[in-house]
């Protein structure tokens, strides 16, 4: 079947209509770049009996962009095929451009990546002005460029400095955000009324010409040598090396065919695209990120955890009133993640005045958000309104689910469990906002443990995005469901893990922090490891980090993990690091940045920095140390522990191993996630490689079965 109508109608009007075949969208696969071929062949053919040209869409969307899978598929020695078919689909673009009749893209929907670029090869776009619409390129956000045009159109459409965040950052654009930019020319109340425009402007316009094909052209803002925007350009790489630590191709390579192709003409500046293009879809990076956010993102959006406990026919859950015990930093968070998506709740502490404070949390983004355009008051007070602050428990009966986020010491969510679970409604559920405690063992305080969970949120919840959930031993697969279904209500991403100590994020996480704290206890200079965290891809280097969550946390996990140990009659072996982090909270009295003091210092009137007493008391003069090896420590050692957490079953999928670890702990985006980082080392080159690192240093970067096997079957993580 082909994936294009081609119609003509008694007015001349030709319409190419786009509808693959057993899909809900339209994709540039080879099937539809052949099929476009042969109609743009056609209606150049009969250009002298035809009075325009109608781009649309059978889909609900009007075309979602690449083939991804595909890409996938792509070897380096493909480069030069790739490039060519690159080149073909911009030489029917180019003949659209060329046709002398009018072409108009009828926008029905959402057109993203190369869907944007078809909107772009027409003369007029007239788009539904509907608000749920989406338009733009966002192709860096997956390794890619937009090199079917998209980059040489935008750049000439808006100018370089305009057109750099929707190139750059993959800004979108709402239908009338892009009229608002002239990307979009006219907006439609209905399909009707969007056919309708189409055809009016062809009839009004009978032979138009592309902006850039007009002698008269000027881009807008000035070109590379205006004086303004050479100064930008002067500084705009610094900047974005600074960022990016060159770990990330696509970015680079977006400014480069922005500023080349606004130095050179039109056509050329198209082969400038595809030349880059070509190179970095071929390229590991971009086949890491489309893993990652692509496939295994839209797995965890879909549900595929959780579908088999959802009722045959059952909706998405949504509690009516959800109620929040502890009104501290992570407590207010979430009664922010709650009233910001419409979710009434309510706050209790032990005081009204501290509940109250934890309000005054959200009162505070709301006024910031309201300062920046992006709320009016009116909708600030209502989100507001949502949160009801008490210290009475009454103020809990009938809440749908009750989470508690009180302070990490087993007793005490013992005894707020007791106390607030009986004001569930029926069929309620109640959660613990707990980092490191194990669910099931939490779960002996509940009257219901097959309606209790984990639901670990992160801080600062109003900026991350993502939630572990965590089945407890006795955790029925409905709770579950319903834990997931509500953490996309308010907006978040879950990931769904099994039962264990430090779940799987809190877990990998500690490896990054004591593969730190270890190489300072080694004598490393603090600021070569703060650098190799960073020049890993890291966020922020481990000491950093560290000081972040807690000097004075860590000791206290520690503490309760030997004491749990002890408990169960089992030895505890310490990790390296371990004694680092001890040392800093009750040797130097150094707590973390809540404290005033960690491995930083932080002064009122300056910005923060390494506290001198690191090299005092921990740094060798002799220590020798190798910066790809630092790199590899970091990154190999929390490849290692997510793929034990797989192995244990703590991690059920491989996408819940990739998207938790670049959203909980920011392991770096450009590998794809923790497991997708062995599979672009390559199994058998990672087993060789950790077994490097376990001679120098310890059996904690030992491969763990599960690796080897797979990389003695040439298998990969799927």
């Amino acid at each position: 079947m082909n994936p294009i109508r081609y119609e003509k109608d008694a007015d001349a009007v030709v319409t190419l209509t786009f509808d693959q075949p057993d899909s809900p969208v339209n994709t540039m696969n080879a099937q539809w770049q052949a099929a476009f071929a042969e109609a743009v062949a056609r209606i150049e053919a009969g250009r002298e009996a035809i009075a325009g040209v109608i781009l649309a869409s059978a889909k609900p969307s009007f075309f979602a962009g690449a083939d991804l899978k595909s890409v996938l598929e792509l070897k380096p020695s493909g480069a030069p095929r790739l490039f060519a078919e690159i080149e073909r689909v911009k030489r029917c673009f180019r003949a659209l451009d060329r046709l002398g009749r009018p072409v108009v893209a009828a926008i029905n929907g959402t057109a993203l990546g190369g869907g944007w670029e078809i909107a772009l090869a027409a003369h007029h776009r007239v788009c539904l002005d509907e608000a749920n619409i989406q338009l733009g390129l966002p192709e860096v956000s997956l390794g890619l460029l937009p090199g079917a045009s998209g980059i040489t159109k935008m750049v000439r459409l808006l100018g370089l400095e305009t057109a750099m965040p929707y190139l750059m950052e993959g800004k979108l654009l709402s239908p009338r955000e892009a009229a608002g930019l002239g990307l979009v020319h006219e907006l439609a109340i209905s399909p009707a009324d969007l056919s309708a425009r189409a055809r009016a402007w062809i009839a009004a316009n009978p032979a138009p010409r592309q902006p850039w094909d007009d002698e008269k052209y000027h881009m807008p803002g000035g070109g590379p040598s205006n004086p303004r925007i050479a100064q930008m350009l002067a500084i705009a790489p610094a900047m974005l090396a600074e960022k990016a630590r060159h770990l990330y191709p696509a970015p680079e390579a977006i400014m480069a065919c922005a500023v080349e192709g606004a130095s050179v003409d039109f056509d050329t500046a198209l082969r400038i695209e595809s030349r880059h293009l070509a190179r970095i879809m071929v390229g590991q990076v971009a086949k890491n990120m489309i893993t990652a956010f692509f496939f295994n993102l839209n797995a965890i959006k879909a549900g595929e955890a959780v579908k088999a406990a959802r009722a045959k026919g059952a909706g998405r859950w949504s509690p009516a009133k959800v109620g929040i015990l502890g009104a501290g930093t992570m407590g207010a968070g979430i009664a922010w993640a709650n009233a910001s998506r419409g979710v009434p709740c309510v706050l209790k502490d032990v005081d009204l005045a501290r509940a109250e404070q934890g309000k005054r949390h959200t009162a505070m983004l709301l006024e910031r958000r309201v300062k920046q355009g992006r709320e009016n008051e009116a909708g600030a007070a209502r989100t507001l309104d949502l949160i009801a602050p008490t210290a009475s428990h009454d103020d809990l009966r009938d809440c749908d689910l009750i989470i508690e986020a009180v302070f990490e010491q087993r007793e005490l969510k013992a005894a707020v469990t007791r106390e607030a679970e009986p004001c569930l409604s029926a069929g309620g559920i109640f959660a613990s906002n707990t980092s490191t405690l194990p669910i099931t063992g939490l779960a002996r305080a509940s009257a219901h443990p097959e309606r209790f969970v984990g639901l670990h949120f992160f801080s600062p919840v109003d900026r991350m995005q993502l939630v572990e959930i965590i089945r407890g031993r006795e955790t029925s697969p409905e709770t579950v469901a319903k834990a997931h279904d509500y953490v996309q209500r308010i907006g978040k991403l879950p990931i769904v893990v099994n039962d264990s100590r430090g779940f799987f994020t809190s877990r990998v996480f500690a490896t990054f922090v004591m593969e730190g704290c270890a190489m300072l206890a080694e004598g490393i200079p603090a600021a070569v490891i703060e650098n190799a965290g960073l020049q890993a891809g890291m966020p922020v280097g481990p000491l950093a980090v560290t000081d972040e969550t807690s000097l004075a946390l860590a000791v206290h996990v520690i503490e309760q993990t030997r004491s749990d140990f002890a408990a169960e009659g089992k030895a505890y072996q310490p990790q390296p690091g371990e004694e680092v982090i001890e040392r800093m909270v009750r040797e130097f009295k150094r707590p973390g940045r809540a404290g005033g003091a960690g491995f930083y210092d932080y002064p009122a009137a300056a910005g923060k920095f390494l506290w001198p007493g690191l090299k005092q008391h921990f740094e060798r003069s002799g220590a020798a140390w190798d910066l790809a090896e630092l790199k590899d420590r970091l990154l190999y050692r929390q490849a290692i522990e997510a793929a034990r957490c797989l192995e244990e079953n703590v991690l059920t999928t491989v996408a819940d191993a990739n998207v938790g670890s670049i959203f909980g702990i920011g392991f770096p985006a450009w590998t794809g996630g923790a497991l997708q980082f062995i599979n672009s080392v390559g199994l058998p080159a990672f087993v060789a490689r950790a077994g490097q690192l376990a001679e120098r240093h310890g059996p904690r970067f030992d491969a763990p079965k599960i690796v080897r096997d797979k990389a003695a079957r040439a298998a990969t993580f799927a």
